[in-house]
Parts: C-alpha cells; sequence; structure tokens
C-alpha cells in the first residue's frame, strides 16, 4: 500500500485530470494508482493525503470519525471575539448550520512559504491570521465560515489532518508516510463496517434497526510554524 502526503501549492486541482489544462496532482506525484482522500479546494494550499489503501480512504471520508482538519487564514481584519464565539458555535450557511469548530486568533503569524500570487494587501484595513479546526467537508467550509462572520478569507492553508502535519514541506513537495502515521490513522477509524446494505447487528445476529514532482525525505520533517495553546 502507498500513502503519501503532499503540499498542494496555490491553484492547483485535487484530482489527476483537467479538460481546461489546469495544474493538478499529476505534476507533482508521478505515482500511479493512489488518489486523495477528500479535497483542498483550487485556491487554497496545504496538506492533501493520496493512497491506493481503498478501506483507509473510504474510513477517513466517513463523517462518523469526525477527523480534524487544522486550517490557517488569513483573514480581512482583525476577527472580535464575537466573532470566534460565533464559528465556535457553528454558523449559518445557506440554510445548514456547521457543527461547532475550535476557532482562535494566531498570536504570531506561521512561518509559511510565499504564495505565488501574493494577496491584495488594503492599506487602512489590517489582516490577520487565525486558527480553525473543524471535522466537516461542507464545501468552501472555512471560507464561508469566515465571511458569515464578516472576516473574509484572503489565503487558507491546511497544515494539518489527524495526526499528519506538513512538517517542513514547501509547496510541491510530497513524502510518504511512515508506518507509525499509517498505524495512527488506521486505529482512529478502526471498528467501522462497511458495503452497501449493510447494518449494524444486535448480540445473536439479529439486525439492529438504523437510525438514520520533488520527494521530500521525511527524516527531516520538524515544523518551523508557531501555534497558539489552547
Amino acid at each position: 500500500m502507498k500513502y503519501i502526503i503532499l503540499n498542494k501549492p496555490y491553484e492547483v486541482l485535487t484530482q489527476f485530470t483537467d479538460e481546461e489544462g489546469r495544474a493538478t496532482l499529476k505534476d507533482f506525484v508521478p505515482i500511479p494508482d493512489i488518489y486523495p482522500v477528500g479535497r483542498l479546494d483550487y485556491d487554497s494550499e496545504g496538506l492533501v493525503l493520496l493512497t491506493d489503501d481503498k478501506t483507509l480512504q473510504h474510513r477517513l471520508s466517513d463523517p462518523k470519525f469526525k477527523i480534524e482538519k487544522t486550517y490557517w487564514g488569513q483573514v480581512d481584519g482583525i476577527p472580535t471575539t464575537e466573532a470566534l464565539e460565533e464559528l465556535q458555535r457553528g454558523v449559518l450557511i445557506k440554510n445548514t448550520k456547521t457543527a461547532p469548530a475550535k476557532a482562535s486568533i494566531l498570536e504570531e503569524a506561521p512561518q509559511v512559504w510565499e504564495r505565488s500570487k501574493p494577496i491584495r494587501f488594503r492599506k487602512d484595513i489590517p489582516t490577520t491570521w487565525v486558527e480553525i479546526k473543524i471535522s466537516q467537508g461542507m464545501n468552501r467550509q472555512v471560507r464561508r465560515m469566515t465571511a458569515a462572520v464578516g472576516f473574509p478569507t484572503l489565503r487558507l492553508i491546511r497544515p494539518s489532518i489527524g495526526p499528519l502535519s506538513l512538517g517542513n514541506l514547501q509547496p510541491g513537495e510530497y513524502r510518504e508516510l511512515t508506518a507509525e502515521e499509517v498505524a495512527k490513522l488506521k486505529t482512529m477509524t478502526a471498528g467501522s463496517s462497511f458495503g452497501t446494505g449493510s447494518r449494524p447487528k444486535r448480540p445473536g445476529g439479529i439486525p439492529k434497526k438504523s437510525t438514520g514532482g520533488r520527494h521530500y525525505d521525511s527524516r527531516n520533517n520538524s515544523s518551523r510554524k508557531k501555534r497558539i495553546d489552547r
């Protein structure tokens, strides 16, 4: 089995082909028969997990396990305490309320790479880096959440998913997961049953009614990013 993490650059599609000729994962990961787990928007950057392990891929995509994803967003303005509390409670996006998030202001800007296209700056409006942790997977969720509370996201980076972290991978670089990282992912998603039409069974076998590129040396992957404690 193959398990890869890539630091997806800005304006790269989380797929391997594109009829419009835009950059895709194929331009950075020359490994056949692996597929991304979930997605990361074209205009977002950061960690993407790829694997040919279909069982793990299925489990990581199952909302039952609530695998936490961390994002760093550079937002327009300085978020108020009220705005952060609203993110923490969940916000309404097109008649759907998001699950509560972990949201805080980063005391220092993270030490990240320069983006290929700089964000727009306005002299009279500062920007702020925030950290948001969610376990949902709604379309453009973090951007829509910050916009809903009045602080649009100008740049978005995903530094980690569950126990996996970019470390000091640069945009376009990838590495294989360590055996320990793979074991952690499998432990976090253990105990699920799969298969269409299958239902959990009660003792005795009675079905229970449903209620519902460049390669990077992974030996040097310590993080240079600063984050605040909760």
